[in-house]
């Protein structure tokens, strides 16, 4: 199971370019996010050239002017950590995959004014860009290129309260499994439940769409969205993380 999670993980938030070097995934998004712009070693592979993959891999993030970035899953040779540590790369993002069981023991949504997308629409990605300062025009085209390639059911969530949008967000359902990703609410509307509102709506569709469980990524270094999914029913199922080694 913790292997096809992160199969479907790494599906559900595809890259722009994905090469492949000897079971490596070498994911390409110009820069947007880590998930999708990092070296994802999910088949092992030979362990014997290491060292040479590694420079392979640094060559082609240098040459589209991205730093380097490993993703390390329990799934890894379980010597690349500690060479990639060698090498300089700095660790970062230490994060939990979690896993919601079975969708039929989630809540009802009490707030149920919400919008959904079948596919990318102007209006989902205005609100989500409002919610989401900050983004650059460059990580803007490229979130907007990789949402509109996918060819797995998904829906684009945005919350209303009084008209207002609120929160907005992602369910992307492959198999029987729903993944939630860029969960956000807005700055004046935080602390007030709308994003596990919103959360409920997503589970809701994506058991009427024939999902049976869930499963997530949240940083360990961010204690109320643990504690809300941990209230939500979902517990923890595997730990990773990313080793950077800045562009020159």
């Amino acid at each position: 199971m913790h292997q096809k999670i992160e199969e479907y993980a790494s599906n559900a938030w595809p890259a722009l370019q994905t090469l492949v070097d000897d079971g490596w995934l070498l994911r390409f998004a110009d820069g947007y996010t880590k998930r999708s712009n990092s070296v994802n070693a999910i088949f092992k592979g030979s362990e014997d050239f290491l060292p040479e993959k590694i420079a392979r891999a640094e060559a082609l993030y240098r040459k589209a002017g991205l730093d380097t970035i490993f993703k390390i899953t329990p799934f890894v040779p379980e010597r690349l950590d500690g060479i990639l540590e060698e090498r300089g790369y700095t660790r970062a993002d230490d994060s939990y995959v979690m896993l919601l069981d079975d969708l039929n023991a989630v809540a009802q949504p009490k707030l149920t004014n919400v919008e959904v997308f079948e596919s990318l629409s102007q209006t989902w990605t205005k609100h989500f860009l409002a919610l989401s300062p900050g983004l650059s025009e460059r990580s803007q085209a490229a979130m907007q290129r990789m949402l509109s390639q996918s060819v797995l059911q998904t829906g684009y969530f945005t919350l209303y309260e009084e008209g207002v949008p609120v929160a907005c967000g992602l369910g992307i359902i492959e198999d029987e499994a729903v993944g939630l990703f860029d969960i956000v609410t807005s700055g004046a509307h935080r602390n007030r439940g709308y994003g596990e509102q919103l959360i409920l709506n997503i589970l809701k569709w994506a058991k009427e769409n024939g999902a049976r469980l869930g499963y997530l990524q949240v940083l360990q270094d961010n204690p109320p969205a643990n504690r809300l999914y941990a209230k939500l029913g979902y517990r923890y199922l595997y730990s990773y993380w990313y080793r950077i080694k800045r562009k020159s």
